[in-house]
């Protein structure tokens, strides 16, 4: 019988990748409010905001409102995404602890998602790892399109290997290996992780599924099964990758953990509280939520006094 982690920290993305490509504005308050609310289900990360130029990403222009007005809770973590140093500077400016910094695997996206090359970007990420170890502030690192690129098509293994142990080699304390457009399956998913494995140690490396062909939970098992014991998600299923057609957004937390528990894996995450998180939510964006454990557990709507009269 297969062996999975005792317990599994989950990286809540939701309110950063799971809304910046959200095309109606998201008030401030509301960004807020979902913080609050998965800070109080159980999750020890979550990932709050970006600190991009407003307009890469106008939905997060509110960067440094939005973790100013978070409750936050001890013995959880609120890492931000920046790009540069100029991002790291705000950052910092709003009190801001850890970081995360990204790149990508494939060239064609680099070019087209960043305007740099992956050793461009590795260069530009130095003097702001530099800055962290001086400051005390932890720094993860995210490398997309580890299983496809909407560009080049494949994607080598040997360059998800490289860029991933230039990054753990810079500083970067965790890798969040990410399949951006969701095209990964299980046996492509575990073979490139034993490969990053091979260079980069497991318990620094995470795992970031998109959901479009529906392969996220199968990959993920996959990926437990070799060991990996850090789980990107979004709660509701948010977010997804603009470049990849038909692309239905991360896979949702609320599936990822009740899978997890169904397995025997501690969380230490409320699946009723963040279920209900993840409702709420997608009533706030005027749609239903992604996560199908959200729909199946969502109650039952009270009955019409009228159609009760009627009878």
């Amino acid at each position: 019988m297969s062996q999975f982690p005792a317990e599994v920290r989950i990286v809540e993305v939701g309110p950063r990748d799971g809304l910046q490509n959200e095309r109606s504005p998201i008030a401030t308050a509301d960004k807020i409010a979902l913080i609050d609310r998965l800070s109080e289900t159980g999750l020890r990360t979550v990932e709050a905001t970006s600190f991009v130029s407003p307009k890469w990403v106008p939905q997060l222009a509110d960067a440094a409102e939005v973790y100013a007005g978070i409750a936050r809770r001890p013995g959880v973590a609120y890492p931000v995404l920046v790009p540069n140093e100029q991002g790291y500077e705000r950052a910092r400016a709003a009190g801001v602890e850890e970081i995360a910094v990204f790149t990508a695997a494939s060239e064609a996206f680099a070019r087209r998602n960043i305007n740099a090359s992956i050793d461009e970007s590795l260069r530009r990420f130095a003097p702001v790892l530099e800055r962290a170890a001086g400051d005390g502030v932890r720094v993860r690192g995210y490398v997309s399109t580890v299983l496809g690129c909407p560009y080049q098509g494949a994607v080598a293994v040997a360059d998800v290997v490289r860029v991933a142990r230039r990054l753990h080699a810079l500083g970067c304390y965790e890798i969040s290996l990410g399949d951006t457009i969701g095209v990964g399956t299980p046996i492509k998913a575990r073979e490139m992780l034993r490969a990053v494995a091979g260079e980069v140690p497991m318990a620094a490396l995470a795992v970031h599924f998109h959901d479009t062909y529906g392969q996220a939970l199968a990959n993920l098992l996959a990926c437990l099964e070799e060991g990996v014991a850090v789980v990107d998600a979004a709660v509701a299923g948010t977010g997804g990758c603009p470049y990849a057609r038909g692309a239905s957004g991360n896979v949702a937390t609320e599936d990822v953990v009740y899978m997890l528990h169904g397995l025997g894996v501690r969380t230490g995450v409320d699946l009723d509280a963040l279920a209900g998180t993840g409702r709420w939510l997608a009533a706030l964006l005027g749609r239903e939520t992604g996560s199908r454990v959200g729909r199946a557990t969502a109650p039952a709507p009270a009955p019409d006094p009228a159609e009760a009269d009627a009878g």
